[in-house]
């Protein structure tokens, strides 16, 4: 789970991270009140969607010379111009896809004098199941081309749980970003922080791009992003409460709240499979047969009858989905309970594209019989590479 700017900040406080004073703008008339209760002599207007290069994004029907998602002005009454063209408006960054996110708020921060920008990020390191530091002293917009272009740049290391986080990482941090005396100390204190509230808020990633010194010599966090386990949120109340569903992708939302594991992809053959290992060969195996999967759907070993009925439906609300393929190995889960759920649900939604079915294990045979003595109009399959060669071929015509 994710969460804007605003919220991560006042989290970062909370823990007693240095980050500008700011105000959230959620209606544009507020937008000058809100300004006027920050002092200037700049303030930093941010559109708040849950996606990175806002800077570099641009707003659907574009004005003539008008920037990006985040903006400096002089005034308070210029913040709250910018801010009220920002909201309601879409923005699309080369992390929102061309669809683009609608801004439904807009913090409004004092500004910061600059001299230097940094990189900082915590992170879950898959291959070593540990917490790793990732820093770099080309940090801002531009830290995805350093990565590509010079890697020598960041300096990754993670962290020994044996051990535990240590006033030496801090320190590391501060020479390879190449601080100096009173910046140690507070980098020290700040990548302290940053280590606890991760472990203890269930964190996957913490990001602080830009990490600036400013022109008092001081470190201040001047932007944030946060993500969050979702298997830990029955743990952590608070950060529940921060969840805005309408960032999310209402076909994952819908399958979240019926826990279905599903994630949204841009092709046209939608799939619903049981295990995460056999849905990740169907998508590759429909990509071998030339074509794309439009999501990745697990059902899961513990999914009924109702569980496949709301499956299927999220599959057919998506317009981009051509054609279907059902693809179930029984073994904790039943072919048959499969089966029945197609059936339920094909008969309260319709289907208006091609379906593929192949079923394997637990109940096959009561699953085919369901299926087969159900009257739609059902394309079967025997194995893995028959049902992805006859979906893609079925849609392709």
């Amino acid at each position: 789970m994710n969460i804007h700017e605003y919220q991560a900040k006042r989290l970062l406080r909370d823990y007693g991270v240095p980050v500008s004073d700011g105000r959230v703008v959620l209606k544009s008339d507020e937008a000058k009140t809100m300004a006027g209760e920050l002092g200037g002599p700049l303030w930093v207007v941010k559109a708040q969607i849950h996606a990175g290069g806002r800077g570099k994004g641009s707003f659907k029907e574009r004005e003539a010379g008008e920037k990006g998602g985040v903006r400096l002005t002089k005034s308070v009454g210029e913040a709250a111009v910018e801010a009220e063209k920002m909201l309601g408006r879409t923005l699309v960054t080369h992390q929102t896809g061309p669809a683009g996110k609608q801004v439904n708020r807009v913090y409004i921060e004092e500004g910061s004098g600059i001299e230097r920008e940094l990189y900082l990020a915590l992170l879950v390191d898959r291959q070593t199941s540990r917490i790793a530091f990732v820093c770099s002293t080309e940090g801002g917009m531009d830290i995805e081309e350093v990565a590509a272009s010079t890697p020598e740049k960041i300096l990754s290391f993670s962290i020994d749980p044996a051990t535990g986080f240590s006033g030496f990482h801090g320190r590391r941090i501060a020479f390879a970003l190449g601080l100096e005396g009173k910046q140690i100390r507070q980098c020290e204190k700040l990548v302290g922080a940053l280590y606890r509230m991760f472990v203890e808020r269930d964190m996957e990633m913490l990001e602080i791009n830009p990490l600036i010194v400013s022109d008092s010599g001081d470190l201040k966090c001047l932007d944030a992003k946060m993500g969050f386990d979702s298997n830990a949120l029955y743990r952590q109340t608070e950060i529940l409460g921060l969840r805005d569903e309408t960032e999310e992708d209402p076909k994952e939302l819908a399958a979240s709240k019926h826990d279905l594991n599903y994630i949204a992809l841009d092709g046209e053959i939608g799939c619903m499979v049981n295990g995460a290992g056999l849905a990740m060969a169907t998508m590759d195996i429909i990509k071998l047969f030339g074509s794309e999967p439009a999501n990745f759907l697990d059902v899961g070993g513990g999914a009924t009858t109702e569980k496949v009925t709301e499956a299927f439906k999220i599959i057919t609300s998506d317009p981009n989905v051509k054609g279907i393929l059902v693809n179930i190995f029984g073994g904790i889960m039943r072919c048959d309970v499969i089966a029945e759920g197609v059936v339920e649900a094909v008969k309260e939604v319709g289907l208006k594209v091609p379906l593929v079915v192949r079923l394997e294990g637990t109940n096959v045979e009561q699953g085919k019989a369901i299926i087969n003595g159900s009257g739609l109009d059902v394309i079967a399959a025997d194995d893995l590479g028959d049902a992805a060669r006859k979906i893609v071929k079925a849609v392709k015509g």
